[in-house]
């Protein structure tokens, strides 16, 4: 079974709602009705009712034990323009015009507790799914920005989590630190393993000496000392965190050298590089990007996904709530 039908077959028992704010997307309706019914979520559709419908009938879809919620109708409307207007210090007219856009009031309703988890984006920039769980959910505690993660999976089975390759141009030493401590909760999360995180560099253990390399050393401190129930090391090289011959002789004693299964990359030049090189030149799948850092999940979509992306997409989105 590849990794993706394993994480599709545990959702399943998860009981999860998660909501999608481009309800009338026809791939996000063909998803949805599949994750209806295989029971691996519960879809909440946001748009009209006849349109959803409508857009339904014409693709052939059945959305029957999907909800479907008029963001611009609904009762909860006034309730969330209330809220939001307390917590960002704002005018409630003001936020009742915002949450009438779909991706606000989607991450509204996870953020709230109305859902557990939101899947949008195929219709909207990255940025603006961003800024939705930004303003409407917020940041975990202790984490002071959103970043993503890929599952990186083989077709014999091995699978490495690669941060951030997606989200943050040049990390500062704390935020570097945060990426390895939230990527190590979802892998464990995801997928029930013992987080190895190697903290990568073009220098091993003081090999070479640079401000980039000293960036790394502390932001593998901060993470050692903010999360101690985690494995953390660095800086390493990527064969000294990888092949267990070289970590013995350019390492020596470490619980991540030669083992790791959860690479922290120091920006996102070598992060997105790295993973479309594994992904192009390694034959290994490129799951993701799945973001991560929010109070709850908050998902994206390429604008290019089809229904398969979807339903995978809302089973993580779904295991991480």
């Amino acid at each position: 079974m590849e990794l993706v039908e394993k994480l599709i077959e545990r959702a399943r028992s998860s009981g999860r709602s998660v909501v999608f704010p481009e309800g009338t997307n026809p791939e996000v309706l063909k998803a949805a009705s599949r994750l209806a019914e295989e029971k691996v979520v519960r879809p909440v559709l946001l748009g009209a009712p006849e349109r959803v419908e409508e857009v339904a009938d014409r693709a052939g879809i059945s959305v029957d034990g999907c909800k479907v919620v008029d963001h611009t109708e609904s009762p909860l409307l006034d309730k969330f323009a209330k809220q939001y207007a307390q917590m960002r210090d704002t005018r409630e007219t003001l936020a009742r015009r915002l949450l009438k856009r779909p991706l606000f009031f989607g991450a509204m309703m996870v953020g709230e507790g109305e859902a557990d988890a939101m899947v949008g984006g195929i219709d909207s920039p990255t940025a603006m799914v961003i800024q939705a769980a930004s303003l409407c959910v917020g940041m975990e505690e202790g984490i002071s920005a959103p970043s993503s993660f890929f599952l990186m999976a083989w077709p014999d089975g091995r699978v490495l989590v690669y941060a951030d390759c997606a989200v943050n141009v040049d990390p500062t030493e704390e935020q570097l630190a945060e990426i390895g401590i939230v990527t190590a909760r979802n892998a464990k999360k995801l997928l029930g393993i013992t987080p190895r995180v190697a903290f990568l560099s073009f220098s091993t253990k003081g090999s070479a000496s640079h401000p980039k390399v000293e960036k790394v050393q502390r932001a593998t401190a901060i993470a050692k000392e903010r999360a101690p129930e985690f494995l953390f090391d660095g800086e390493l090289q990527a064969d000294s965190a990888l092949v267990p011959r070289v970590a013995a002789k350019k390492v020596g004693d470490s619980p991540v050298a030669g083992k790791a299964n959860v690479l922290i990359f120091p920006d996102l030049d070598s992060g997105n590089i790295s993973y479309k090189l594994t992904q192009y030149l390694a034959g290994a799948q490129a799951i993701g990007p799945i973001l991560q850092g929010f109070r709850r999940p908050i998902e994206d979509l390429s604008r290019g996904a089809v229904a398969d992306d979807i339903v995978a997409v809302a089973a993580i989105a779904a295991l991480c709530a």
